[in-house]
């Protein structure tokens, strides 16, 4: 029964936390992370990127995150992604973020998007702390990052070929976890 309990309070968490993305997020979110710190260089220097606008995490003992995103090749659209997390540990609570995963090479691209690739444990992501801000309304929406190498503290680089950055959109959540995020991609039709 506890288990259960877990489940429903880490899925209802995941959902409130949960945004969908629309055509204009992709590039909302592309524009952001160009403005913000060194992973600006990273959309010059690699051979592709796969950029996720929303992504929802939730979790009390028990998580979970999801979100769909865009691969690009050389700044080309050429297909879709979707990354499903599962984290056990200490955590409480729920955020949405922002993420982008560049692939320093052609085997880094093909290695994510041979169907299914997971991140192991081993793995992280570089948290810019640039204040970001979005907003949506009647006239449409923008994003924004107080961009620079003085305004964001970010200290990317690759590792096994991908190099991985995130921007928190909102939420709180305290963790110390165990994880593995699992991503498929489906080529543009």
């Amino acid at each position: 029964m506890m288990k259960r309990s877990v489940a429903t309070v880490a899925g209802a968490l995941l959902l409130l936390c949960a945004t969908a993305s629309r055509a204009d997020d992709y590039t909302d979110t592309i524009k952001l992370f160009e403005n913000a710190g060194q992973s600006k260089a990273y959309f010059h220097n690699s051979y592709g990127y796969a950029v996720f606008p929303g992504i929802g995490k939730g979790g009390f003992i028990v998580g979970g995150a999801h979100g769909n995103g865009r691969v690009f090749r050389k700044g080309v659209y050429v297909g879709d992604s979707s990354m499903t997390q599962v984290s056990v540990g200490l955590q409480a609570g729920g955020q949405a973020y922002s993420m982008i995963i560049f692939f320093e090479d052609e085997r880094a691209f093909k290695e994510f998007t041979s169907g299914s690739f997971e991140f192991g444990a081993d793995a992280g992501a570089v948290a810019i702390t640039a204040a970001a801000g979005a907003s949506a309304g009647t006239k449409g929406a923008s994003a924004g990052a107080s961009g620079g190498m003085k305004d964001a503290v970010t200290a990317g680089k690759y590792y096994k070929g991908m190099a991985v950055f995130t921007i928190v959109k909102g939420g709180a959540m305290y963790e110390a976890t165990v994880s593995g995020a699992k991503f498929s991609f489906k080529p543009k039709a």
